[in-house]
C-alpha cells in the first residue's frame, strides 16, 4: 500500500531564506521499542528535581519539560522544532496562505531579525519594508536574544491590532519605527504574463494548497492568449518552497508520465520513498486533477527555470527534476541547498515536534541537502553583476546543518573575499538615491535575468555570469 501523505505548510515569517517551509511524512511507530539510555535519564530525571528544590525562586514544571523538548530538539539542526499550542497552530494554518500577521519572510542576523522580502500586497509591504531591513524592537521588547520563533509570536496577533517595528536600514544608514496594523494575508503564489509574442513567464512564489490550482488556472490562460506558445519561463527565485505534493504536481505538468521527480531516505522505513510524475503523487483529497485541463503541448514547449540564492526545498525539487530529466534549462545563481524531510510528530492534542527525517534527491540520486541546484547557466542578477549574492545565507552557513550525505564539504577560500567586497558596494550603494537602489520589479522588461532566459528560449546570446561561485563543486570523500 503506498504511504498515506500528510502536508505541512509554510511557516509565513519564522524561517531561514527559503528555508521557511517542511513535508511531513506520516507519522509511523517503529515496529519495536529502541533501548533507552537509562543512567543519562536519570541524570535528566535528577537535575529536574535539583532545579525544582533548589532553585531561588520557584519553577514551573510544565516550563521545564517544554524548554528541555525543546533544547533537546533544537540542538540537532536549524530546521528541527519544539511547537507549542500557539506555534503549533500557526504553523498548521500556514498551508493556507492565510494567517494573521504583518507579511514578511524573516531570517536572523547577528542576533537581530532580518527582512527576507514584505509578501507582495501585505501591511509590511505597504508599510514600505525592504528585504535586508533589521528588526530591532517589537513593541517594547528588543529582539536581541529572541528565536525567530519567539519573534513570530510577537508580530503575530489578532486582526485589527497594531504592533510597532523599530527598523534599522543599513544602506540608509537610520534607525526608524514603523506601526503597522495587523491583517489577514491572504497570499498570491502564483502570477503570470505574455513578455511578448509567443513568449511567457509564470513565477511562483511558494508552495500552498491552491498553488498547483491557481498555476494551472494561469497557465489555461496564457494559452487563451498565446495558443502557439514558442516557449515559457518558471520563475522560482526566491521561492522558499512549501508542500512536496505541490512540488510533485508542478514538475508533473511538464514531464512524461510516472519518471521519477524526487526520492527521500533517512532512518524510517516510511521515509524511503520516490514521487513519481503521476496524480496518485500529488492529488489531494478532492480527488480532482487540476492538470488534466492543460493542454498537451506543456509538455514539450521549451522551458527555462529561473532560480537563485533564495530558492530552496521545494523550488529545489522541481528546479532539481526538470534538469536531471533536460526537459528545461535551469538559469541563475546556485540554490539555497535545503534537502532535508522534516516530519510533524504531535505530543498531544495541540503540541508537537518538527524532526528532520530524511534527506531529498533528484532523479539521478544527487542530494540537494547544503549543496542545491547548480544552474545549467550561470546568470548574474544585473547586468553589472551580482554584487551582494555573496552575503546571503544558504543552508551550508546555517549552524548545526546537516551534511549532504554524499561526502564533506568544501569551504570556498574566496567566499570571505567576496563577502568583503560586497560589503564595499554596499557602502557605495548606500550613499546613492533610494530611488535607484530600488531592484527592478521581477517580470519587467527591466528583469535582466528574465531576458537572458527569454533570450535563451529564441536562441539569441545569453551574457553569462563571469563571477559566480559555485560552492561545495567539489566534495572530498569521507574515510
Amino acid at each position: 500500500m503506498r504511504q498515506t501523505l500528510k502536508i505541512a505548510g509554510w511557516i509565513s515569517m519564522g524561517a531561514v531564506a527559503g528555508a521557511l517551509t517542511t513535508v511531513q511524512l506520516q507519522a509511523v511507530a517503529r515496529g519495536g521499542l529502541m533501548p533507552l539510555p537509562l543512567e543519562e535519564l536519570q541524570q535528566l530525571a535528577a537535575v529536574f528535581g535539583m532545579v525544582k528544590s533548589d532553585y531561588v525562586e520557584p519553577v514551573d514544571e510544565k516550563k521545564l519539560i517544554t524548554d528541555a523538548i525543546s533544547g533537546m530538539v533544537s540542538s540537532l539542526d536549524p530546521h528541527s522544532v519544539y511547537f507549542d499550542k500557539k506555534s503549533f497552530k500557526e504553523f498548521r494554518e500556514g498551508t493556507s496562505g492565510r494567517f494573521v500577521g504583518v507579511g514578511i519572510e524573516i531570517s536572523q542576523e547577528d542576533g537581530l531579525v532580518k527582512v527576507v522580502s514584505p509578501i507582495e500586497g501585505s501591511p509590511a509591504d505597504r508599510a514600505g519594508l525592504k528585504p535586508n531591513d533589521l528588526i530591532t524592537k517589537i513593541d517594547d521588547t528588543a529582539v536581541k536574544g529572541l528565536s525567530l520563533n519567539e519573534a513570530v509570536k510577537k508580530m503575530r496577533g489578532e486582526p485589527k491590532s497594531k504592533v510597532v517595528l523599530m527598523i534599522f536600514r543599513k544602506d540608509e544608514s537610520r534607525t526608524f519605527p514603523v506601526t503597522i496594523v495587523r491583517e489577514e494575508i491572504r497570499t498570491q503564489s502564483v502570477r503570470s504574463k505574455v513578455v511578448e509574442p509567443g513568449y511567457a513567464w509564470i513565477r511562483l512564489s511558494q508552495f500552498q494548497e491552491r498553488t498547483v490550482d491557481d498555476f494551472a488556472t494561469k497557465l489555461e490562460q496564457i494559452y487563451k492568449q498565446e495558443p502557439n506558445l514558442k516557449g515559457l519561463v518558471l520563475d522560482l527565485r526566491n521561492d522558499p518552497g512549501g508542500l512536496l505534493d505541490a512540488a510533485v504536481a508542478v514538475s508533473a505538468a511538464f514531464l512524461p508520465e510516472n519518471v521519477t521527480v524526487v526520492s527521500t531516505n533517512g532512518q524510517l522505513a516510511e521515509s524511503k520513498f520516490t514521487y513519481k510524475a503521476a496524480p496518485e503523487f500529488y492529488m489531494r483529497r478532492s480527488g480532482n486533477d487540476p492538470l488534466k485541463k492543460l493542454p498537451a503541448a506543456l509538455k514539450t514547449v521549451p522551458l527555462v527555470v529561473l532560480v537563485n540564492e533564495g530558492s530552496a526545498s521545494a523550488s529545489e525539487i522541481v528546479a532539481g527534476a526538470l534538469q536531471d530529466h533536460k526537459r528545461a534549462i535551469v538559469m541563475g545563481n546556485q540554490t539555497f541547498g535545503k534537502g532535508s524531510v522534516q516530519t510533524v510528530r504531535p505530543l498531544g492534542p495541540d503540541t508537537g515536534i518538527k524532526l528532520t527525517t530524511a534527506r531529498y534527491y533528484t532523479p539521478s540520486g544527487k542530494s540537494i541537502q547544503a549543496k542545491g541546484i547548480v544552474p545549467d547557466v550561470m546568470v548574474d542578477e544585473t547586468l553589472e553583476g551580482s554584487p551582494f549574492a555573496a552575503l546571503r545565507t544558504r543552508e551550508a552557513d546555517l549552524e548545526k546543518h546537516l551534511g549532504s550525505g554524499q561526502g564533506a564539504e568544501i569551504k570556498d577560500a574566496n567566499r570571505e573575499k567576496a563577502r568583503e567586497d560586497a560589503v564595499k558596494k554596499l557602502e557605495e550603494e548606500s550613499r546613492k538615491p533610494p530611488e535607484l537602489r530600488r531592484p527592478p520589479e521581477l517580470g519587467s522588461d527591466k528583469d535582466f535575468p528574465l531576458m537572458q532566459a527569454i533570450n535563451q528560449l529564441k536562441g539569441r546570446p545569453v551574457i553569462v555570469s563571469k563571477t559566480a561561485i559555485v560552492e561545495n563543486k567539489n566534495e572530498k570523500k569521507e574515510n
